[in-house]
C-alpha cells in the first residue's frame, strides 16, 4: 500500500490549501455576519459570500473534486480525494464552496451512478453546477433506524406512478433556500426479501402532499441555512420515472452511496480534528497561569502527544480504507468502512472536547468553532450508523474471518 499523493493529487493539495488560506478562512466571519438565524427555514438566506467563493473556486478548477469519474467529477480515486476532503474539513463552509458538501456528494454519486439519462439531465446536472440543493430523506422517527429494514415509510407502486407515504426527520439540507428535491427511501414489497423491499424516489419540494414541519435543532442550533428537518409525505404521487434505479433497489444503491461517503465524512472529521489540534497548541504555549505556558501544567502535553497518534492513525485506517475502495471494491471494505466511522468521529469529539477544556470559558463561545467542532463530531457519531451498530459489524465479519482462517489450517 503507497499512500503518497500522486503528482496530480499534490498539485491540488497544494491549489487547495492556498485558496483555503486566501478565500475561505478569512470569509468565516463574513459568512456568519450573513446568517439570519432562528428556527424558521422560510426566513433563511444563502449568505452572498458563499455564492461569490464558489465562482472564485470553480474558476480556479476545485469543482466537484469527490466524483471519480470524468467529465462530471475530476476523475479521482477515493485515496487522491481523501487528502482535499481533509483540508476542506478545516472549515465549515469549505465543502459547499467546492461543490463537495454532503448530503449533495451522496445524491449527485446516486444519481450519475444508477440514475436513468432523464434524471441526469433533471436533477443532476443543476446539482453539478450547484443551480440547486438537496437532502436524503431515510431516517424515522417512529421506528429505530439504525435498523434500516424497520423503515415505515412507503414507496408503492400504482400503475405508472409511484405513491409515497410518511414521516422523515434528520433530513440534512432541508432547510436550505436552494434545495430542490430530496431522494426518499420508503417501503415498496413487504413481501419480498428484506433488502429487497425499498426503494429510492426523487422527491421535488414542491411536490403536492410534501410538507416540511419543522427544523431541528442540534445542540441548541439550527445549523443553518441547510439545517436538518422533520418532512412528512401525504399521498405524494410522482411519476415511476423517479424511481432510481427501479423498484427494490434502495438497499443496493445505499450500499454503493455509503462507502464513499463515508470515507469522505472521516477525512473531514481528521481536517476538524488538526484545526482543533492546531487551536489548542496556540492557546497551549501563548496562555500562560501559575508562572508556566499551559503547555508545561498538568497532563497537557500528555494530551497533545495522545491526540497527535490518535490523529495519525486515525488517517492511516481511513487511508487503507480508501486504497481498498479503490482496489477491491465495497464489499471487501465493508469491515474498515465501519471500522473509520467508529473511530474517526471519536478522535475529532476527543480533540475538541480537550481543545475547548485549554480555552476555558472561550472554548463554548461561537468566537472560535470549537462548540461547533465538538458537536459536528458528536454528531457523526450518530450519522450513518450508531457506533453500537458499526461495531457489531465489524464484530460479525471479524468472527467470519477467523473461521476462514481455521478452516484453512
Amino acid at each position: 500500500m503507497d499512500f503518497s499523493p500522486s503528482e496530480r493529487t499534490q498539485a491540488l493539495i497544494e491549489r487547495l490549501s492556498r485558496f483555503m488560506r486566501e478565500e475561505i478562512l478569512p470569509a468565516e466571519p463574513v459568512y456568519a455576519s450573513q446568517l439570519i438565524g432562528g428556527p424558521d427555514h422560510r426566513q433563511w438566506r444563502q449568505p452572498p459570500v458563499m455564492e461569490t467563493l464558489k465562482a472564485r473556486s470553480r474558476a480556479a478548477g476545485l469543482w466537484n473534486l469527490f466524483l471519480p469519474d470524468a467529465p462530471h467529477g475530476a476523475g479521482l480515486s477515493n485515496l487522491e480525494y481523501a487528502p482535499l476532503a481533509e483540508i476542506m474539513g478545516h472549515s465549515f463552509i469549505a465543502p459547499e464552496v467546492f461543490n463537495c458538501s454532503a448530503p449533495d456528494t451522496g445524491n449527485m454519486e446516486v444519481l450519475h451512478r444508477y440514475g436513468s439519462p432523464a434524471q441526469h439531465a433533471q436533477w443532476l446536472a443543476p446539482l453539478l453546477s450547484a443551480e440547486i440543493r438537496s437532502g436524503f430523506a431515510m431516517t424515522e422517527p417512529e421506528v429505530a433506524s439504525s435498523d434500516a429494514t424497520n423503515m415505515q415509510a412507503t414507496a408503492h407502486v400504482e400503475g405508472d406512478e409511484v405513491v409515497l407515504n410518511g414521516r422523515k426527520w434528520w433530513t440534512t439540507g432541508l432547510g436550505h433556500p436552494h434545495c430542490r428535491f430530496v431522494i426518499f427511501m420508503g417501503l415498496s414489497d413487504p413481501h419480498a426479501q428484506p433488502h429487497h423491499r425499498h426503494s429510492m424516489v426523487i422527491c421535488p419540494l414542491d411536490a403536492p402532499g410534501v410538507r416540511i414541519e419543522r427544523m431541528l435543532p442540534v445542540f441548541h442550533d439550527y445549523d443553518e441555512p441547510s439545517g436538518h428537518g422533520e418532512i412528512s409525505f401525504h399521498n405524494v404521487r410522482l411519476p415511476l420515472e423517479n424511481v432510481i434505479h427501479g423498484v427494490g433497489r434502495g438497499f443496493e444503491i445505499a450500499q454503493g452511496r455509503l462507502g464513499p461517503g463515508r470515507v469522505h465524512h472521516c477525512m473531514r472529521a481528521l481536517g476538524a480534528a488538526e484545526r482543533a489540534l492546531s487551536l489548542l497548541c496556540q492557546r497551549a504555549q501563548s496562555r500562560v497561569a501559575f508562572g508556566k505556558p499551559l503547555l508545561a501544567l498538568g497532563g497537557n502535553a500528555d494530551i497533545v502527544a495522545h491526540l497527535r497518534m490518535a490523529i495519525e492513525q486515525a488517517r492511516l485506517l481511513t487511508l487503507k480504507t480508501a486504497w481498498m475502495l479503490d482496489t477491491q471494491g465495497p464489499k471487501a471494505a465493508l469491515s474498515l468502512i465501519s471500522q473509520i466511522k467508529v473511530v474517526v468521529p471519536s478522535v475529532a469529539q476527543q480533540a475538541a472536547d480537550a481543545a475547548i477544556q485549554i480555552h476555558g470559558g472561550a472554548g463554548f463561545t461561537d468566537d472560535l468553532p470549537l462548540a461547533q467542532l465538538y458537536a459536528y463530531a458528536r454528531v457523526l457519531r450518530m450519522a450513518d450508523g450508531p457506533d453500537e451498530v458499526h461495531r457489531a459489524v465489524i464484530a460479525k465479519l471479524e468472527a467470519k474471518a477467523q473461521k476462514a482462517r481455521e478452516a484453512r489450517v
